[in-house]
Order: C-alpha cells, then structure tokens, then sequence
C-alpha cells in the first residue's frame, strides 16, 4: 500500500502542497474535485517534478449538485461534473473517482427511496460507461447522516455499487465508519475486493494516530481482504475558539486564496481556514502514524 493526501483541506497554491508532500514521503495525491480550477497538462508538470502521481479525485457534490434531484436537468448537470472529474483523473493518469451522489450538508429527502435509488443507478451508470472505457475505478463513498442521508454505511455502497457493475467500488473512510458502522472490521471484510480507495482520519477527524482508532488492526483488516491500493490521508481538523484550544496557532485569520465556497465547505465540516504551520503538523503526523503499518 502507499500514501496519498488530499489537498482539500487547506487553500494553498497546489504547488505548495506537493512540495510538502514531497518532502515528507508521500506518493500520491487526490486532488480536489474542482476540474474547472486545473489545467492538467500543467498540473501533470508539476506532479512529475516532484515525483508525485495522481491517484484521483473525491467528488464535491455542493450547492447545486445532486444524482437524486427531482429536476431532470439538475440531475443531468450532475453527471456532467463527475463526468469533467473523471476525465481530469484520467489526463492527470490517476486511477479512482470517489463518488457521493447526493448533495453534502442536505439531510433531507425530495423523492421516495426507490425514486431516488433509481436515479442513483442510473447517473452513475453514465459514468461508469466512462471510467469503464477509460481504465478508472468509481468507488461509492458512505459518509455520515450528518452529511446525508442516502449512503452512510458500507452496506448501503456496496448494494450500489452492485446494481451499478461489476467493476463499480467502493470507498470506505475511517472518520464516517466510526460514526456509522457497527463493527468497521467487518465492514471492510464485507467490501472485500470491491474496495477501491481508503481514506483515513482518526475518530476525531484529526490526523490518524490523533484519536483512539486501533491503526494497527485497520491495517492488518486491509491486508486480510487483499487491499494494496492507496491510502488517502484526509483529515479535517476541527475548530477550537476556547482557551482550551491545545493548538493555539491552528487558526489562519486572514487566509488567502480561499473562495467563499471553499470556506463555507470547510466550515460545513466543522473546521475552517488553517495555518500552514498546523496544517503541516498533520499532514507529517498522519505519515509516521501510516508509513510504518504498511
């Protein structure tokens, strides 16, 4: 297995964090879901020059975006941009799309279930037919009722991903495992060998070895069901504006390059703009919990 990060959680030019990345050890990236923002021949550069490679993208289903809207066309739009995502991987030559197919932050449904599943199936089938010429893996991603209520555990992914194909995964993620499975351990076992992307947090959703999940036994599980892809560091560390904050330099108060939705995503998820200070405590805290288990 090898290391990968995202670079969602913190608005830095791209550069700087594959310089870090780098520098620390890692070898892959997964690269904000936002193709609008990158041109790929010059972000391929720049990933070769470091010696770093794309692994994928995770899907940012904001605003707008949702495969189970009641409206035709907002649906259609919707796998448009998986779609414009897919291809950005496959011209930066990664390998994974991790896909939530509703809207992040809405808990609340418009249609009935079997509505809504249908619609599911069928806009990721649309991209599948993509990633199937193109030499990717879709991996249905479960995130926590919080987030939404249509996929949160790995059973549900894994139902999808079944009526999708054959070669459609699944992504399971530490942080939403805890919150939502009964047993992550066997979760994992139950993916097996649909399991195509991993991405890691502690409990707390700080860096892994930063909280109390046993890394040791995660690691050993994803060796048991024959997991030797990447894992995809991505922590998104949450907000302490007390004077019991432990990490006092943790708050970027006057961040730059960072869009309204860029913030208001991040603040969605319970944190916010970081320093680049804190952010580096955690990229590296998350490769010496990892390298050594792999």
């Amino acid at each position: 297995m090898k290391l990968a990060i995202h670079n969602w959680m913190r608005a830095e030019p791209l550069e700087s964090t594959i310089t870090r990345i780098a520098a620390m050890g890692y070898t892959h990236l997964e690269i904000q879901g936002t193709p609008e923002n990158y041109n790929t021949k010059e972000v391929k550069a720049l990933l070769d020059k470091h010696g770093i490679q794309c692994w994928g993208s995770v899907t940012l289903m904001l605003e707008e975006r949702n495969m189970l809207a009641k409206d035709v066309a907002q649906r259609q739009m919707s796998v448009q941009y998986v779609l414009d995502l897919a291809k950005m991987v496959k011209e930066l030559g990664g390998s994974v799309i991790s896909l939530v197919p509703a809207t992040v932050g809405k808990i609340i449904p418009d249609a009935r279930p079997e509505e809504e599943w249908e619609w599911a199936i069928a806009g990721i089938k649309e991209v599948y037919a993509y990633t199937e010429a193109n030499d990717l893996r879709i991996g249905i991603e479960p995130i926590n009722r919080f987030e939404t209520y249509f996929i949160n555990r790995g059973a549900q992914a894994l139902a999808l991903a079944e009526a999708v194909g054959p070669n459609c995964g699944v992504c399971l993620d530490t942080f939403h495992m805890n919150l939502e499975e009964e047993d992550m351990f066997d979760t994992m076992k139950k993916v097996g060998s649909r399991l195509v992307n991993f991405h890691v947090a502690d409990n707390n959703r700080m860096a892994p070895g930063m909280g109390h999940l046993d890394w040791m036994r995660i690691m050993s599980t994803l060796k048991e069901i024959q997991y030797d892809g990447v894992l995809s560091v991505e922590f998104c560390a949450p907000m302490d504006r007390t004077p019991a904050n432990p990490y006092p330099n943790s708050i970027d108060t006057a961040p730059v390059g960072l869009s309204d939705e860029q913030l208001k995503f991040l603040q969605d998820h319970g944190s916010s703009a970081v320093t680049e200070e804190f952010y580096s405590m955690l990229t590296k805290k998350s490769i010496d919990t990892l390298k050594p288990l792999l």
